[in-house]
């Protein structure tokens, strides 16, 4: 059986430019480190994502809740007369009318505050998401998720530009 060779030379670091460590042994070998990922792969997006809709929801039930408690305790709405139809109070009505009537403190302005929060839940899912593929350097969702979310929000705010 033939006896194994030493080496008397010190092996090359697997890097280029790279020294092994004072007081290393010869031989030793420094191992290249592997290549970092990017921060934002498609499983943490999904993450996000998914915390994002569920704190979204969480958020906008506890309003709603917040909301229901007073209006519930104080009797609700008097008797419905289901023969003549009278739509949403007009208070109630946009965006800006639900924030002023919650700066006036009135307990239905919380409750559609709530709703607001549940609509405005996936349309930040796809905000996120365009910034999301920005970061991915995927321009062609960007693109097109921009094109969605402009969507919308004309279709959530769009007839106060007319």
């Amino acid at each position: 059986m033939p006896a194994t060779k030493e080496i008397s030379q010190p092996i090359e670091s697997l890097t280029q430019g790279q020294e092994p460590p004072v007081g290393a042994p010869p031989g030793t070998m420094v191992l290249a480190e592997p290549p970092k990922q990017p921060y934002w792969t498609e499983e943490r997006i999904e993450i996000v994502v998914g915390r994002l809709l569920q704190i979204g929801v969480l958020l906008a039930a506890a309003v709603v809740l917040a909301g229901a408690v007073p209006y519930l305790a104080r009797g609700g709405e008097p008797e419905s007369h289901y023969r003549i139809f009278t739509g949403e109070r007009e208070d109630l009505r946009s965006v800006p009318a639900v924030l002023h009537d919650l700066w006036a403190l009135r307990v239905r302005a919380v409750i559609q505050l709530g709703l607001l929060l549940l609509i405005l839940t996936p349309i930040a899912r796809v905000g996120f998401s365009a910034i999301a593929f920005g970061l991915q350097k995927d321009y062609m969702y960007v693109v097109v998720t921009l094109i969605v979310f402009g969507i919308l929000m004309y279709s959530l705010m769009g007839h106060y530009a007319s």
